[in-house]
C-alpha cells in the first residue's frame, strides 16, 4: 500500500516529477497532458492535505498561502472541493493510476465527513456539483465507495424538483431559482436516466433565464414575483451548454442542437476577446471560467450532427477552449517550477502577497476573494480544469 505523509499527501507517485512542457505554436495532446500533469501536481503540492489527522483523507485548502484556520479547514466550501474531486477524476480518466484512484476514494471520504451532516446540505446547486463528480467516479472509474452518496443526492435532486414551476430552488425554502442550481442539477439528473425531469428543467431555462437581447442565459428568477437577477455568469452559459448537449445525445430531439448553437453563438461573440473567454475574479467567481470550459469541451467532444452547423459548433467550442489554455499557460507563473494561474487567462498571474481574504462568506451566501485571487483555490481548480479541457478536445483532433 503507499504511503500516507502526514498532511494528507501520498508518498511516491502523489509527488512524481513532473516533465518540463514544450512550448509549441500548437501544442500537441502530449504537450497540454504534461500541462495538466502540472497544474495537478500544483494544487496537490499548494493546497491538498489530510483532514482533521483521520486517515485516508484528503480535502482541498481554501487559500495558499494558508492560515492557520484554513488548514484545520475551520472554512467550508462545500462546492469548491466537488470541484477539486471532478478534477481529480479528469486526471484519473487521462491517464489511471493507482494513487489517482485512491486520491478519488479519499476526498469523497473527507467530504462526507467534514459535511458533518453526511452527503447533503440545503443548497441544490452544491449537492448537483457533488453529484456530477460522484456518478462520474462511479460510472468512468468503477470506484463503488461512493454509491451511498449517489442515492441520497439523487433522492434530493428528484424531490426538490417542483413540477408546478419547472425547476429547483437554489437552496431549500428560497424563493430563488437560478441557473447555478438548475444546469447542473438537471446534468446530473439526465447521467441519472431521468431524461424527462432533465428535458423540463432544460425548457424552463430556455424559456424563463435567456435573455432575448442578448441570447445568454441570466442569474435566476425569484418567484412568485417575477423578479430577475440579470448579471450574466459565464459557468451559467456552461452548464446550460453541457446540459442541452447531454440531453441532444440522449433524446434525439434536434431543438437542443439548436440551443447549443446559438448560446455558444451569443458566447463567442459577447464572452470572449481574441477567442479567449474573458474576466475572471476569486472567490466563488474563481470556479466559474473553468465551468465554461469543462462544458465548452464536453459539447466540443458530444454536440451530434454532421451537418455544417454541428461541425462548426464542435470547432468553435474547442477553439475557444484552446486559446483560453494557451493564453492562461502563457501567463502563468512558475512558482517552484509549478505553475500558478490568473484569474483572468489574458492577464499574467501575479504571486500573492499575504494571506488575507479567501473563505469568507458574504450575506448572499457567496465566498469572497483573496485580495490576489490567485491565492484561492477556486481560481487554480479552473486553470487545471482549462488544461485537461484542452488535451480532450486535442486529443480528439479538434
Amino acid at each position: 500500500m503507499t504511503a500516507s505523509s502526514d498532511d494528507g499527501r501520498e508518498a511516491g507517485p502523489e509527488r512524481r516529477r513532473v516533465r518540463p512542457v514544450d512550448d509549441t505554436a500548437e501544442p500537441t495532446a502530449g504537450v497540454w497532458s504534461r500541462r495538466a500533469d502540472m497544474a495537478e501536481s500544483a494544487v496537490l503540492s499548494r493546497h491538498l492535505r489530510g483532514l482533521w489527522a483521520k486517515p485516508w483523507t484528503g480535502l482541498g485548502v481554501v487559500g495558499w498561502p494558508a492560515r492557520p484556520r484554513e488548514r484545520l479547514f475551520f472554512t467550508w466550501n462545500y462546492w469548491w472541493q466537488a470541484h477539486l474531486l471532478d478534477c481529480t477524476i479528469d486526471a484519473a480518466n487521462r491517464e489511471p493510476t493507482t494513487a489517482r484512484t485512491r486520491r478519488i476514494v479519499r476526498l469523497a471520504r473527507a467530504h462526507r465527513i467534514r459535511n458533518l451532516t453526511g452527503w447533503t446540505n440545503k443548497y441544490y446547486d452544491d449537492m448537483a456539483w457533488l453529484a456530477l463528480a460522484l456518478e462520474r467516479a462511479a460510472r468512468t472509474r468503477g470506484i463503488t465507495q461512493v454509491r451511498g452518496g449517489l442515492i441520497a443526492l439523487e433522492k434530493e435532486l428528484v424531490t426538490g424538483y417542483q413540477p408546478q414551476i419547472g425547476a429547483l430552488p437554489w437552496r431549500k425554502g428560497t424563493d430563488f431559482y437560478n441557473a447555478p442550481a438548475n444546469g447542473p442539477a438537471a446534468i446530473a439528473l439526465a447521467r441519472f436516466g431521468r431524461y424527462a425531469l432533465a428535458e423540463g428543467i432544460a425548457d424552463w431555462l430556455d424559456d424563463t433565464l435567456r435573455d432575448g437581447e442578448t441570447g445568454l442565459i441570466l442569474d435566476g428568477i425569484h418567484l412568485p414575483s417575477g423578479r430577475i437577477d440579470r448579471p450574466v455568469y459565464t459557468y451559467c452559459q456552461g452548464v446550460v451548454l453541457g446540459l442541452e448537449t447531454e440531453l441532444a445525445v440522449h433524446t434525439g430531439d434536434f431543438r437542443h442542437v439548436e440551443r447549443v448553437q446559438r448560446l455558444l453563438a451569443a458566447v463567442g461573440e459577447q464572452m470572449t476577446e481574441r477567442g479567449i473567454v474573458t474576466g475572471g475574479g476569486g472567490g466563488d467567481g474563481g470556479l466559474f471560467n473553468g465551468i465554461l470550459v469543462r462544458y465548452l469541451a464536453l459539447t466540443a467532444l458530444l454536440l451530434p450532427g454532421r451537418d455544417s452547423a454541428q461541425r462548426g459548433a464542435r470547432q468553435a467550442a474547442a477553439a475557444i477552449v484552446k486559446a483560453s489554455a494557451r493564453a492562461a499557460w502563457d501567463h502563468r507563473l512558475e512558482v517552484e517550477g509549478e505553475p500558478l494561474f490568473g484569474p483572468d487567462w489574458a492577464r499574467p498571474a501575479r504571486l500573492p502577497a499575504g494571506t488575507g481574504g479567501a473563505g469568507g462568506f458574504t450575506a448572499g451566501g457567496s465566498v469572497t476573494a483573496s485580495a490576489d485571487p490567485e491565492r484561492d483555490l477556486s481560481v487554480q481548480l479552473s486553470g487545471w480544469m482549462l488544461m485537461e479541457a484542452a488535451h480532450l478536445v486535442t486529443d480528439a483532433g479538434l
